[in-house]
């Protein structure tokens, strides 16, 4: 996160889209605060193995630093969102119990989190480990304040939508052509792929905004620019049908 600033600076500002930040400290704060950012985001996780791998302090530690954060950017209009990792199991501390999810939702929420993001973050969820941890969450905390951030390690991040779905959240964290990962997790991929997202509520029937030729033609380029395999299958079936009508465009006389 290091170059965030120029990458806000650089960010064309437009339109109702908003334009978050995470926050580790008092620090982070003050650099999203000069960047005019529309959120922060705060994160923290079920089990205390990952929280001092990847903060270097406990859970409630992390709660307690959290606080002051949270009092600052109400106070100056910033929304705040909570990230809440290891939904499903940590790499350090092995499987996460529902009750412990739902009771660190609650958490959040009573900080005064708008939102709060449930991420499996090593990828090991299915949908039958998915749906008890958020009828646990639903019972402390409203569908319309969660969003599910599930990464794809065992190819099960798309399947693991559906149980969320079918409990009226509809907010998801996904990723371009499936970047990202975890250093405190060998081997965990990147979200689900924001085109495999995109394709699969629209054959639901959902409205998204989204155009998804552009979304996948944006992902193509980046993992060429990256030098790295697109990890979207959607985007990489649309690439090669655009391909492919180039192909007999350019061969019509």
């Amino acid at each position: 996160m290091a170059d965030s600033a120029a990458l806000f600076q650089a960010l064309p500002r437009k339109g109702p889209t908003r334009y978050g930040a995470l926050v580790p400290n008092q620090r982070g704060l003050q650099a999203a605060i000069a960047v005019h950012a529309d959120e922060i985001g705060l994160f923290t996780a079920c089990s205390d193995g990952f929280s001092r791998a990847n903060m270097g302090i406990s859970v409630d530690e992390s709660l307690l630093r959290f606080a002051p954060l949270v009092q600052e950017a109400r106070r100056l209009g910033i929304k705040v969102r909570g990230y809440l990792s290891t939904v499903i199991a940590c790499p350090f501390d092995g499987p996460t119990r529902p009750k412990r999810v739902a009771a660190m939702a609650e958490q959040l929420l009573d900080l005064g989190c708008h939102e709060i993001s449930l991420g499996d973050t090593i990828g090991v969820g299915t949908p039958g480990t998915v749906a008890p941890m958020l009828d646990a969450v639903l019972h402390e905390v409203p569908a319309g304040r969660l969003a599910v951030h599930f990464h794809d390690t065992y190819g099960q991040g798309l399947a693991n939508l559906l149980p969320a779905l079918e409990r009226g959240i509809r907010t998801i964290d996904c990723s371009v052509a499936g970047l990202g990962g975890c250093p405190y997790a060998p081997g965990a991929s990147g979200n689900v792929a924001s085109e495999e997202v995109v394709y699969l509520l629209h054959g639901l029937g959902m409205t998204t905004g989204v155009d998804l030729g552009k979304l996948a033609a944006t992902g193509q380029w980046i993992s060429e620019r990256l030098g790295r395999p697109n990890g979207s299958r959607v985007g990489l079936a649309l690439h090669a049908n655009a391909e492919r009508l180039r192909a007999r465009l350019c061969a019509t006389p």
